[in-house]
């Protein structure tokens, strides 16, 4: 007698939409448990807001770095292997920063985000090659909202942990967490597809690849777009604890106000039908030019601060309709066949944001005060909001007749 599993079951257990939203959502509560304990984690063994940006900004080097190099480490071996290697970094990364010492916090923190670029790039090629290209639109806003637990959750979790159990604790449940989706990784089976690993042997240098990347102004302008993004994210994770401290709120405040705005990933799915309806487009600009405004306006309020505080959580929900849009306006442009590069190329943005908020901030603090972080992420959204008028208009929009003219060339 022939018994079926549950369709679920079916879902969550071959590679998919559900079973990628799962990864994600796995490694986004990795992630998230430590999301507000690092930075006051850095405050406590550095003593002010300027010296955390220059950790921050040192550390982010090496993401950069391993940008670039993920796609060869790809062509030495199998993408399944190179995914593992990035998760046990993201494990090895909770167990020295536990350490609580700042040679502990550096290694860990670089071996953080090392690991995050390899899961990033890893993951995202394991997306392009499973599934069709019609349903990007719909996996990314996807694997946000089942994300959005996790960001809900780890923030607050992660600094009540530390304050009320042991320093240790966020960090043992983090890395917890990152052997769980490596377990569930292998449970897939993921495979490279040989069309595209032929692809990747013959892959040109990274100087080669910036030039292909930079001569493609879709790919470019979805790149500049996410930079702006991460920028304000890197900004709302970093600084906001910090204000919390500094503002005389405390450190479980800071973390429950990173939760509450990472909450709001829960109204993705409503994000996500506007922009299949209306375009990515008008998503990202009206999306960004308000939480500029807003963000902007909470700086000046910071002298009351619960009212920056709600003006910062308002912003985060405007961030949210930038977020719904994910990396589809790169995945619905990058060509078949350059996917490999130009993934490694793209996923800089995230490096890049992560590095030049940091390193901005280092400069800027000696001369201003903290709201100064706040007034120059609205700016940052601005011009994201300003320059995403530029993209076309039809893009993201649910119709399969635009859907193909909309399909990039082979060359």
């Amino acid at each position: 007698m022939h018994v079926r599993n549950p369709i679920w079951l079916q879902k969550v257990g071959a590679p998919g939409a559900e079973s990628f939203a799962i990864l994600f959502a796995i490694e986004s509560f990795s992630r998230s448990m430590l999301a507000a304990v690092i930075p006051l984690q850095a405050l406590d063994l550095l003593g002010d807001a300027r010296s955390v940006s220059l950790l921050f900004f040192a550390v982010s080097w090496i993401g950069l770095a391993g940008s670039f190099v993920v796609p060869w480490l790809i062509r030495q071996s199998a993408r399944r292997y190179v995914y593992s290697f990035g998760a046990a970094l993201i494990v090895l990364a909770g167990g020295l920063m536990a350490q609580d010492t700042l040679s502990g916090q550096t290694a860990g923190m670089m071996a953080r985000v090392l690991g995050t670029v390899i899961l990033t790039i890893c993951i995202n090629l394991y997306v392009m090659d499973n599934i069709a290209r019609r349903e990007i639109t719909r996996i990314e806003p996807k694997r946000m909202f089942y994300s959005a637990g996790a960001w809900t959750l780890g923030p607050f979790l992660g600094v009540y942990l530390r304050s009320e159990i042991s320093d240790w604790a966020p960090y043992a449940v983090a890395s917890a967490s990152a052997l769980i989706m490596l377990f569930y990784f292998w449970f897939l089976r993921l495979t490279d597809r040989p069309s595209f690993a032929g692809v990747a042997d013959r892959a040109p240098s990274p100087v080669s690849n910036l030039k292909r990347f930079a001569a493609q102004p879709r790919l470019v302008l979805a790149w500049i777009i996410a930079i702006g993004r991460n920028f304000w994210w890197s900004i709302f994770f970093i600084y906001t604890p910090i204000f919390a401290v500094q503002s005389g709120l405390g450190e479980i405040v800071g973390g429950l106000i990173v939760s509450v705005g990472s909450s709001f990933l829960f109204t993705i799915p409503l994000f996500g039908w506007l922009a299949r309806k209306f375009g990515l487009r008008r998503m990202i600009t009206a999306g960004g030019g308000i939480a500029g405004l807003v963000t902007i306006v909470a700086a000046l309020s910071a002298g009351l601060p619960w009212a920056a505080v709600v003006l910062l959580l308002v912003a985060a929900l405007a961030m949210i309709a930038v977020d719904s849009a994910g990396n589809a306006p790169f995945m619905l442009s990058v060509k078949p066949g350059e996917r490999s590069e130009m993934t490694a190329v793209f996923n800089t943005y995230r490096d890049v944001a992560e590095m030049s908020s940091p390193g901005l901030f280092s400069v800027l603090l000696r001369v201003f005060d903290l709201p100064i972080v706040f007034v120059t992420g609205g700016a940052i959204m601005l011009a994201v909001a300003g320059l995403s008028r530029r993209m076309h208009r039809r893009l993201g929009v649910v119709n399969p007749s635009q859907s193909r003219a909309l399909t990039p060339k082979r060359t």
